[in-house]
């Protein structure tokens, strides 16, 4: 297999993954078009969405520490639950709840490119995720930039 093979990233997982920043760009558009009552149930919506993906994002995490032999190491299992408890708070504090959210999605970027490095997730994956968290990082910023104006 040619190196470009391994890092091309699969259509299924590159078009799924796009698709969800949908309602990432949906959500933060609206913010820009709406306000008073109507923005913080926006703005709560995006961080509930931004919370379940995050979550998501750690259960990879999960399966992967599975798939390897013997039990998996308390770390990887810790670390695939990390998101899931920084993401949850943000849905009682949604405009702050954005940057956490940033920050959480950047920190498990970083963990995931780690992770790649060392050879213990598919190349693929860190081309994917550098995509998606751009994506992401790019609508919670507008959504920041759109409750700040």
């Amino acid at each position: 297999m040619t190196a470009l093979a391994t890092r091309t990233i699969p259509a299924p997982a590159l078009w799924l993954g796009l698709g969800g920043l949908l309602p990432f760009f949906g959500l933060s558009a609206g913010l820009w078009v709406v306000t008073g009552p109507m923005a913080l149930g926006l703005c709560t919506a995006l961080v509930a969405y931004g919370a379940v993906i995050l979550s998501f994002m750690g259960g990879v995490h999960w399966g992967a520490a599975m798939q390897g032999p013997g039990a998996p190491s308390w770390g990887r299992l810790v670390a695939s639950v990390l998101p899931a408890l920084v993401a949850w708070p943000t849905v009682l504090m949604p405009v702050p709840g954005l940057g956490v959210l940033m920050a959480g999605f950047f920190g498990l970027l970083l963990y995931d490119l780690t992770l790649v490095k060392r050879g213990q997730l598919v190349s693929w994956y860190s081309h994917l995720r550098l995509v998606l968290t751009a994506g992401v990082e790019l609508s919670l910023a507008l959504a920041i930039a759109a409750l700040v104006a």
